[in-house]
């Protein structure tokens, strides 16, 4: 049975709004996870919404795998979206009276007083109306609206005119959205579009402003990039970037108290029409209220803050190539410091013997301290090779600037793979060590982002195991010099072998549950919509396979038999980090095979990218990893049970047993183990002391 994917991802978002609703939640926890909704519903329409609507004007209405066509889906998301909307704005006016009582929600302008508002009209003569731009749009060749910002729309009328003109002013990014004065108090704001709709006249001296409201203009992100042979990528890249900020309008948002003729005004200057056109009951862009939810202050407001703890196999008295080469280290970042992974790159940058280092970057941090290194590295003499992703969507312009970087520091940069986004989290380190190479690698399931490891779970494993280091190797040799994915030991890379091997796997799981032999699958991972993985678990479920699922996100396949569903359980977590690991776990007749991977069981992973799924072969590790599958189907604090039908509920209680929740105890777990690993290293170091009643032996 086939999920609509659409669907499947509205009703992960609606897990996340679930967690604002809980009222057991710190107040600025919920808001947090409100903001996030309307981030992920941005993305929603720019890319998925997006690429329906070019299909549905295209003529090409070939349905999905459920049987609806484009317009069906784009019919069906509406509806959906709609009432997910009510709830996002019904949680909003819930969490209106403690924020007021916080300081912490805006003041409606009507509400100031004539001192307040006297000091917030010199506040925007001097900081906001120099940085304005009044543009006219009802002319021949109109200005384009940039895509979601806050724009204040206007009618305004000259003295003796019949006509009004309708002129739009776009709020710039540089400006805060929380516009906060001494005249306000310590803790009141206002709105910025508030702000400039009360003061629009000053641009106005002799015209008269009938109207105003903020909107916002979401436009398609679904814009491809044509790879022709010989082509110039970033080139191509550079014209996507700009092609997406003149795009079609997908959604148009407007306040629900808008005049009808009004609304209609603003639609036709932007090109909106039909479905594309939303009232909200509220404000605009919800997600600027993360801003309020992370800013510093208001501790008892939010959920205890938890920071990474040192990785118990990494001693930082000594180099990380020291620690890798005593045996291969497991890292489950946050609940563990990214540290040991950064610390890597900039010791092999400085080092000497370090020879070459080979990376993939998929999406980097600001001010990233990988980039940093790299460039060191090559203004050192190392050979460094990059490949730097340019189409990871949303960061492309970003990566551009950063290959741009590398390339001027003397690294020798590669733009990916044609036809192929380069996903893999792959590091290799070639170090000089008693006359002989010795690689040192970092296997990953998240990119290279030391700011993103700190809110986002994942696992590294770092190792200078001798075939994971000729593999790796083989790897960079392959999509640098564009031979085929083959030839692998221990690896299992895409588009070439992971869903061979993955279908592989699952059929001997199959074959020895219809031989009356245990048999299990245990996966975690983002989402899944693979067709022949499906059907491979859908046989596997029918023969009585035991699957258990913990996918965050898209779920596209629910067993279809009574008997499926009995050895079927999915389950989702959403928690305050991120789930971002894949790790993939076969029975294989009671000797259990582990794997990560930095891929999702989605087509676009197995048959579009090139990724690296890698054994976690070391006993101790492999326990480690199948200890956080153990912990993913115990959750029933933060867990949703998906139904066969694809909707999803919380976990039920099981009977009085308190609540377990997983990344808790994960957290609990790394810190008891940090704990134990200091008081070993200090009882080691501390010279010995006679017990107290006791006699100092003498010399």
């Amino acid at each position: 049975m086939y999920i609509n994917r659409e669907i499947s991802w509205l009703e992960f978002n609606q897990r996340v709004l679930r967690q604002g609703q809980r009222r057991d939640l710190p107040l600025l926890e919920r808001l947090k996870f409100l903001s996030i909704t309307a981030s992920n519903l941005d993305e929603f329409f720019q890319v998925r919404v997006g690429g329906l609507v070019l299909l549905d004007r295209s003529g090409k209405a070939a349905p999905d795998l459920v049987g609806l066509t484009p317009a069906e889906q784009l019919e069906l998301i509406h509806e959906r979206v709609a009432r997910m909307v009510q709830e996002q704005y019904a949680l909003l006016e819930e969490l209106r009276a403690p924020l007021q009582e916080a300081g912490l929600y805006p003041l409606p302008m009507a509400s100031l007083n004539e001192a307040q508002r006297l000091a917030l009209e010199d506040y925007f003569t001097a900081n906001v109306a120099p940085l304005l731009t009044p543009l006219a749009m009802e002319r021949e060749n109109p200005p384009m609206l940039p895509n979601l910002s806050l724009i204040v729309g206007a009618e305004i009328q000259a003295e003796g005119a019949e006509e009004s003109r309708f002129i739009a002013v776009t709020l710039p990014e540089s400006l805060p959205r929380c516009i906060r004065s001494a005249a306000l108090g310590r803790e009141g704001y206002v709105l910025l579009e508030e702000l400039v709709m009360a003061f629009l006249h000053k641009f106005f001296p002799k015209e008269r402003v009938l109207c105003a409201a903020p909107f916002r203009v979401t436009r398609n992100g679904d814009i491809a990039v044509s790879e022709e042979e010989g082509g110039d990528l970033a080139h191509e890249m550079e014209e996507a970037l700009v092609a997406r900020k003149f795009s079609d309008c997908v959604r148009l948002e407007l306040p629900e108290g808008i005049a009808p003729d009004f609304a209609a005004r603003i639609a036709r200057v932007c090109g909106a029409e039909g479905v594309a056109l939303w009232r909200v009951p509220g404000f605009l862009r919800l997600v600027d209220f993360q801003q309020i939810a992370y800013e510093p202050g208001h501790e008892a407001l939010k959920v205890e803050s938890w920071s990474g703890n040192p990785p118990a196999d990494v001693d930082p008295n000594i180099s990380m190539f020291e620690n890798i080469a005593q045996g291969d280290i497991l890292i489950h970042n946050p609940f563990e410091s990214y540290e040991p992974v950064v610390r890597l790159i900039e010791e092999a940058a400085a080092d000497p013997d370090v020879l070459a280092i080979k990376q993939v970057l998929y999406r980097t941090a600001p001010g990233s301290r990988f980039i940093a290194a790299l460039c060191r590295a090559a203004e050192a003499g190392k050979q460094v090779t990059v490949l730097v992703e340019l189409k990871a969507r949303f960061d492309e312009r970003h990566n551009l600037a950063q290959a741009e970087k590398l390339q001027r520091a003397g690294v020798q940069v590669i733009y990916g793979v044609k036809g192929f986004k380069t996903h893999a989290k792959i590091m290799l380190i070639v170090r000089r060590e008693n006359g002989t190479l010795r690689r040192y690698c970092h296997f990953g399931t998240g990119n290279y982002n030391e700011k993103t490891a700190k809110l986002y779970s994942d696992l590294s494993l770092l190792t200078c195991e001798e075939n994971l280091g000729a593999d790796a190797s083989q790897f960079f040799n392959t999509v640098t010099g564009l031979t085929q994915l083959s030839r692998f030991r221990r690896l299992h890379p895409s588009p070439a072998m992971m869903k061979e091997k993955l279908i592989e796997l699952i059929e001997a799981e199959t074959r020895r549950a219809r031989m009356g032999e245990s048999a299990g699958i245990r996966a975690k991972m983002n989402s899944l919509n693979d067709v022949e993985m499906m059907e491979a678990l859908e046989r596997a479920a029918e023969a009585g396979v035991q699957i258990r699922l913990n996918i965050r996100g898209i779920c596209c396949w629910a067993p279809t038999t009574a008997r499926g569903r009995a050895c079927t359980h999915i389950v989702s977590i959403v928690d305050r980090y991120l789930e971002h690991a894949r790790i993939f776990s076969f029975h294989n007749g009671g000797d259990t095979l582990c794997y990560i991977a930095s891929a999702d069981w989605m087509s676009r992973n197995l048959d579009r990218r090139v990724e690296l799924m890698v054994p976690v072969a070391e006993p101790r590790l492999a326990r480690r990893v199948r200890g956080i599958l153990d912990a993913c189907f115990k959750d029933t604090a933060q867990a949703s049970l998906i139904e066969a039908d694809g909707t999803s509920h919380p976990m039920p209680p099981k009977g009085k047993k308190k609540p377990f929740a997983m990344q808790a105890y994960l957290q609990q777990q790394a810190r008891r183990t940090a704990r134990t690993q200091e008081r070993a290293k200090r009882q080691t170091l501390e010279p010995h002391r006679p017990k107290k009643g006791l006699a100092a032996p003498r010399d």
